[in-house]
């Protein structure tokens, strides 16, 4: 499935210039930027002398439909009206400037390094946010790679602030690992909309008999195959999917983007009649995360890896150690890890199916069914989708509101093996260098809930730069042995 709820990147490249330098040397370099990108790039013709060009090249971006800029100093650039820019733009800047060699150096010079400082240091007198690679002056090749790694950041940071969570709760009982302050959203500029189990269960009964049933049926039985799924589970989990979507049509109000954050458990599967997991799944395939057990950070989190890797996500406890044998057998002169390195992700059965192994199927949850059915043939806990997660490279992380309302993160990268789990679920056998240290000394010492998020692929990098231009302070990660975390002890 296409992913169809985050946003699209459009980028314009601003140049600017200071008074002092030949504007036609700015302008020559902007042509190379250009030039060198591959993806789309609108280059406006405006080059930024002074407030007045600033006021006409922000116009001009806008009306192109720009959502997201590159502000180039072609030289030492005009200070005040180049910042001015990230104030009268609505969207992400990123500042970047040209290195010298495409001329002499004495009027070929522009001393865009320096002016790079001041670009800086103005932005922080005016509080303004502009994002600056980690080394941001370089050649027409260089700043073309670095408008190329700013696009996921930039469809990361546009999501965040046209995204609205709806939730349906409360939270479960003694489930405190998901009950978080949303003061850290409204800090982000997500909108909350917090409804009733209850408000969600009307709904699902007003779509009893939706004409469009029959075709999401036909296409969920597609996409399992024979034999996977539950027959006389279709139509009720098909009625679900459509609540939930026009659900998200009709409640994005002003914003343009959704995340679900739903009350699985203990209510939901008797009262419905199935467990929705499945068709969390199917959601998240597309684009809109449906994080289990009311994780409001969790589907942000879900939502912000999307944006990033342009794919889709999972959302999975931190879940069991694996047993020493099963490492010993199959992992042990394999790969690399020790068996403190490695650990089980788990949830019901919300992984999307592209994310699983081929022998995945739709089947039903064994903890609820010993809880809510004593253990007997499975009725209405049938809907999980379960089955090994794929061998992929993946990045573990998290963006959380602790309990004192201060917005923290954590990324890890590392990979799910390709063992074997023996056990239930949507499960995986998780590799993370250092991992034992990481779960010590940042997962346990912050305080961070048994929930994590999975991208398929190694997506630190761009998920670092999100969450610093968020404003976030504390962004943890698997710091390697020769680094020790400040509260581990040394004499160990």
């Amino acid at each position: 499935m296409q992913l169809t709820n985050i946003p699209e990147v459009k980028l314009g490249l601003v140049a600017v210039s200071r008074d002092c330098f030949p504007v036609a040397l700015s302008e020559k370099r902007r042509a190379a930027v250009k030039a060198a990108c591959s993806g789309e790039l609108y280059e406006c013709p405006v080059t930024v002398e002074n407030e007045q060009g600033m006021l006409k090249a922000v116009e001009d971006v806008k009306a192109q439909g720009c959502n997201a800029l590159v502000v180039f100093l072609g030289n030492f650039g005009p200070e005040t009206p180049e910042t001015l820019i990230a104030r009268n733009f609505d969207g992400p800047c990123m500042f970047v400037a040209a290195a010298e060699g495409d001329g002499d150096l004495i009027n070929g010079r522009g001393d865009a390094y320096c002016g790079m400082l001041n670009c800086s240091y103005n932005l922080g007198m005016r509080h303004l946010k502009g994002y600056i690679p980690e080394y941001p002056v370089g050649t027409a090749e260089d700043v073309a790679g670095m408008i190329a790694e700013f696009v996921p950041i930039a469809r990361a940071v546009i999501g965040v602030k046209n995204l609205k969570i709806i939730t349906f709760g409360p939270r479960p009982q003694d489930f405190f690992a998901c009950n978080a302050p949303i003061k850290g959203l409204y800090e982000l500029g997500v909108e909350v909309e917090e409804n009733s189990e209850l408000d969600l269960l009307v709904s699902y009964k007003e779509h009893a008999g939706d004409p469009r049933i029959p075709a999401v049926c036909a296409e969920m039985a597609a996409e399992m195959g024979e034999g996977r799924y539950y027959p006389d589970l279709g139509e009720r989990m098909a009625q679900f999917e459509l609540t939930l979507l026009d659900w998200a049509e009709k409640h994005k109000g002003a914003r343009k983007y959704v995340a679900f954050a739903d009350k699985c458990w203990p209510a939901f599967p008797s009262q419905f009649g199935f467990e929705p997991c499945y068709v969390n799944s199917r959601l998240v395939s597309r684009g809109i995360p449906v994080a289990c057990e009311v994780d409001i950070y969790g589907a942000l989190s879900e939502y912000i890896g999307m944006c990033v890797s342009g794919d889709t996500v999972t959302l999975l406890d931190i879940n069991n150690s694996v047993p020493a044998q099963l490492w010993a057998e199959q992992i042990k002169g394999r790969f690399d890890y020790r068996l403190t390195d490695t650990f089980m992700g788990f949830h019901c059965g919300n992984t999307p199916a592209c994310k699983l192994c081929a022998d995945r199927a739709v089947k039903y949850q064994l903890i609820q069914n010993r809880l809510l059915e004593n253990g007997g043939e499975p009725d209405f806990t049938r809907g999980t989708l379960e089955g090994d997660l794929a061998a992929s490279d993946i990045t573990f992380y998290r963006l959380q509101c602790d309990s004192d309302g201060n917005l923290r993160s954590y990324i890890a990268q590392g990979e799910v093996l390709p063992v074997a789990t023996g056990s239930f679920g949507g499960i995986g056998v998780f590799a993370i260098p250092e991992m034992g240290r990481f779960y010590r000394h940042v997962l346990i010492q912050k305080r961070y809930p048994h929930h994590g998020a999975v991208a398929f692929g190694h997506y630190g990098k761009a998920l670092f730069e999100v969450f610093k231009f968020l404003g976030i302070q504390d962004i943890a990660y698997n710091q390697p042995k020769s680094l020790p975390y400040p509260t581990e002890n040394p004499f160990r």
